[in-house]
């Protein structure tokens, strides 16, 4: 007898697969204002929302696809190291936030906990694999170019996904369409 997958499995993996197209798309859309395109780090908001909305393994592969896969598609971001670092930062994202997400209790500063939480430790993941990326490559990654590329450079990102996100996460929470369990 063939096993089915349950409405749930499918409705996760259908969502995943829009958060993974969305991640494709939106840096498009932002890479319109080259000023700050890159800035508001759009590839990071599909993999947070998809932890926040179908869990903790959802966002995580989202968020490590996604950055690789446009590698291959595109060629941006270049894969190495900038792929690489960013497949695991952003993966840290989404396992992160929909971990937080459900095991606090479901209040707005639990949405607000967990994201902020995401962000550092994603950020601190992202400065640990450059810098052994840089290793193996025998260059450096000092200190100076991590806090550039995790706070001075994403200050713009770190703002937009602050305010956009929570909004996001308790909108869809009040229409009963996340499936974090």
């Amino acid at each position: 007898m063939e096993k089915t997958k349950s409405p749930l499995y499918v409705r996760k993996l259908v969502y995943s697969a829009l958060f993974l197209a969305l991640a494709m798309v939106l840096p498009f859309l932002t890479g319109q204002i080259p000023e700050i395109g890159a800035a508001l780090s759009p590839m990071h908001i599909p993999a947070i929302l998809c932890g926040f909305i179908c869990g903790w393994p959802w966002g995580l592969a989202v968020g490590f696809i996604s950055p690789i896969m446009r590698s291959l598609i595109t060629g941006m971001p270049p894969m190495m190291p900038k792929a690489i670092g960013m497949a695991f930062e952003i993966a840290t994202y989404g396992a992160v936030s929909g971990l937080l997400y459900k095991l606090l209790p479901r209040k707005p500063w639990s949405v607000y906990v967990s994201l902020i939480t995401a962000m550092i430790a994603g950020r601190a993941v992202w400065g640990v694999v450059r810098f052994a990326l840089a290793g193996l490559q025998h260059s450096t990654f000092p200190f100076s170019a991590f806090l550039a590329g995790a706070v001075l450079d994403a200050v713009p990102g770190i703002i937009l996904h602050i305010v956009l996100i929570p909004i996001i996460v308790m909108a869809l929470e009040k229409a009963k369409l996340t499936i974090n369990d």
